[in-house]
């Protein structure tokens, strides 16, 4: 059963269109993560989800039930803020039990729900102080703990992870893709944050300039984009593009540009014979160039080491091809020195290939 349903959704603000013709199904159970850059239009998308922001045009769905027009109190939904949205008068379990005492819950009932909420969130030993006497991971469990117990049928998340410091980051994406598989509502969360969106998301709706660029599984959109922007938007450090042109060599078809020669495998052919002596963009991740003394021949390259950026785990290897510059991730074991030559290699299976003229991915 489709939980949210999303139907040819616009929002204009005067002459800015912030939204245009969006539509998604979502079924229930699934954590779709709406992703993009800031001004794409996925806050406002989730305020008109939640009632707070009335579209131009177009329908919501909830539970099969059209709730455009519906008060955002009467949409069975709840909604986690960026800024937390406590009430700094109350005690954490006052600010647990304030939805339960407007539905008039009996009194025991109220106390079992707040507590049982605090032990799934460890917060039962705080319940007795103020929003400011409590750390920032605190506070957002708080806020979390506020929206579990109304049980809706869909949380909403606007960046609530945003003001946390990077390693408390860490530690609540996992706590909230735990809480979310151990109670199954659907969630709909909005993140600038690529790292946020694939780790996080059952399926990710990458947006630009107020419209879907793709909708997939993060792995998906991550080894197939469909286009340009997806490709550059998702991973970190950043895909690199390289104009290249497609030529037929004897029996072979190969990527070409000044320092690059690199044949395109069996299976890739067919698509891009289509493109045959045209321009196309080579999409090259860091993780898919390594050192070539170990690979075939027939995807190597030759590059002058610009600069090494060791990270523990791995280093970044800035690489210099004639007018191009690449970024390839590498073990740490691989030992270049900055200015030596060396030669790589190209996992070209996983490359990706698009057409300059629209930006779209050829597969």
């Amino acid at each position: 059963m489709t939980q949210v349903r999303l139907e040819k959704i616009r929002k204009e603000f005067g002459l800015v269109e912030a939204v245009k013709e969006f539509s998604l199904d979502i079924e229930h159970g699934e954590f779709i993560v709406l992703v993009g850059p800031s001004g794409c239009g996925k806050t406002t998308l989730l305020r008109i989800v939640s009632g707070l922001e009335t579209a131009t045009s177009g329908d919501v769905y909830i539970g099969g039930q059209c709730v455009t027009r519906v008060p955002p109190k009467k949409r069975d939904i709840a909604m986690v803020f960026q800024n937390y949205a406590l009430y700094p008068h109350m005690n954490v379990f006052d600010n647990l039990a304030f939805c339960l005492r407007l539905r008039k819950m009996k009194k025991p009932d109220i106390r079992d729900t707040v507590q049982n909420t605090a032990q799934l969130l460890g917060i039962a030993e705080l319940l007795q102080r103020k929003p400011n006497q409590l750390s920032g991971g605190q506070r957002q469990r708080v806020a979390l703990g506020r929206a579990i117990v109304r049980n809706p049928q869909v949380f909403l998340f606007d960046e609530p992870l945003s003001n946390l410091d990077a390693k408390l980051r860490v530690n609540m994406r996992a706590e909230l893709l735990d809480l979310h598989h151990r109670l199954k509502n659907t969630a709909i969360y909005v993140t600038h944050d690529q790292l946020e969106a694939m780790t996080m998301g059952t399926r990710i709706v990458v947006m630009n300039a107020g419209e879907i660029q793709q909708v997939d599984e993060p792995k998906a959109v991550y080894a197939r984009p469909a286009n340009q922007f997806v490709a550059g938007f998702l991973g970190s450090p950043a895909i690199n593009f390289i104009d290249c042109s497609l030529s037929l060599e004897g029996e072979d078809l190969a990527v070409v540009s000044a320092g690059l020669h690199l044949l395109v495998p069996e299976e890739r052919r067919p698509r891009l014979e289509a493109h045959l002596d045209r321009r196309v963009t080579l999409g090259l991740r860091p993780e898919h160039i390594y050192p070539g003394r170990t690979a075939d021949a027939a995807a190597r390259f030759k590059a002058l080491v610009r600069l090494i950026e060791p990270l523990g785990s791995e280093q970044l290897v800035h690489l210099q091809v004639e007018e191009h510059t690449l970024v390839a991730r590498l073990d740490p074991s691989v030992d270049y020195r900055v200015g030596e030559v060396a030669e790589f290699n190209v996992r070209m299976k996983a490359a990706n290939m698009f057409d300059p003229a629209t930006e779209d991915a050829i597969y």
